[in-house]
């Protein structure tokens, strides 16, 4: 007759391999969601960098395609008269919108002249942002930051002004640990050439 023997619990042995392997799920597991937390952080963040640079790459092209002249190349900024709002054939103070990229080149602002009045400025006394000659006017600058964290931004024309007609401004984000070039370009399409006489100023009324 044969006898059975019954076990009443687990050996040693028994437990200590099932600490083992439930420990290298319990790994595996924690491994794979930081994983995909970290996934989901990286492309949640590559996803908003993108609308950002979508948005402000249609704001700057829509700028530079309806402005009238490329009035200033300077170190850090572009002047661009937008528009003759009020059809005076000259250009305002309020007329006036720079893109501009710092000193560190590590940004982008489309920034607006605030004024209310008229008046005309010429061509030759527009200048750099960081001169501040727009405060002689009684004028405010309104600040819009449309590419920030960005580096190595560059503009390139066509030609110097106001005979500008083509502007490319490219940049440096980084994306994935990895840095990714970006470029704007566009052309203007409402270039006021017309406008300007052999000494490149805006023609007076009494020419």
């Amino acid at each position: 007759m044969l006898s059975t023997k019954h076990k009443n619990g687990f050996t040693l042995v028994e437990l200590l391999v099932a600490l083992v392997v439930t420990s290298i799920v319990l790994v595996a597991i924690t491994t794979f969601a930081f994983a995909l937390g970290s996934a989901n952080e990286v492309t949640g963040d590559t996803s908003q960098k993108q609308a950002q640079i979508r948005s402000a790459t249609l704001r700057i092209q829509e700028l530079i395609r309806h402005s009238k002249l490329v009035c200033a190349i300077n170190d850090d900024d572009i002047a661009i008269w937008y528009d003759d709002n009020n059809n005076d054939g000259h250009i305002n103070i309020g007329e006036i919108v720079y893109i501009e990229r710092g000193s560190n080149r590590d940004h982008i602002n489309i920034c607006n002249l605030m004024s209310s009045d008229g008046l005309v400025i010429e061509l030759d006394a527009i200048g750099a942002i960081s001169t501040n000659w727009w405060s002689a006017y009684d004028s405010n600058i309104d600040y819009i930051l449309v590419i920030p964290e960005c580096s190595n931004v560059r503009f390139e024309f066509d030609s110097l002004p106001p005979h500008t007609k083509f502007v490319s401004i490219s940049f440096d984000i980084i994306e994935n640990n990895a840095i990714r070039q970006y470029q704007i370009n566009a052309a203007l399409r409402g270039w006021a050439g017309n406008m300007l006489d052999d000494d490149d100023s805006i023609i007076d009324d009494d020419d």
